[in-house]
């Protein structure tokens, strides 16, 4: 299926490697990367678009017909999951989503990471260590019914362990 998909969503929790598996594909099946973060969300400083802008944003964004999105977001799954060939549901635990986030700050430390709107200078702190920490609690049954009210027929492939990760590219032919 991820073969001949044209349009592909990647969603999960900060940290858990979505963002980089939307980029490798992105590359590997020549297909416009879309960042919700860098793209839609975010102006410069931490400055959060408009609802009703970053929905025109998105929608304008996936009128082309090869693209990959990363994001969650599932309040903008009704205009999003209609134009998807399938999603790729990055479920990483969360210590591992912790670990990637750290790992990313460490990195990117005083700078906006190239997946970030400019101006955005890569931060870590309690509220999102929470976020992280519950997301599959909260957003699980969100995502869930995101996906059965907008898109139903969509086919979901989750992605669980870096184990399967390292799987799943392998079959694509493409280095971890």
């Amino acid at each position: 299926m991820i073969l001949r998909a044209e349009r592909i969503m990647v969603i999960g929790c900060s940290g858990g490697g979505k963002s980089t598996l939307a980029q490798k594909l992105a590359s590997h099946f020549d297909l416009t990367y879309l960042s919700i973060d860098r793209d839609i969300r975010w102006l410069p400083g931490w400055v959060e678009r408009g609802r009703e802008e970053q929905r025109q944003r998105i929608i304008e964004r996936i009128a082309g017909e090869r693209w990959i999105m990363d994001g969650t977001n599932t309040s903008t799954f009704d205009i999003r999951l209609p134009r998807t060939d399938i999603v790729i549901w990055v479920r990483m635990p969360r210590l591992l989503c912790v670990w990637g986030v750290m790992t990313r700050w460490l990195k990117h430390i005083g700078r906006t990471r190239p997946e970030m709107a400019p101006g955005c200078i890569e931060k870590v702190d309690w509220q999102f260590l929470e976020f992280i920490w519950t997301f599959e609690k909260k957003f699980t049954p969100r995502i869930t019914a995101a996906i059965a009210a907008h898109g139903p027929h969509i086919p979901v492939l989750q992605v669980k362990s870096r184990r399967q990760m390292r799987a799943l590219l392998d079959l694509l032919g493409m280095p971890a």
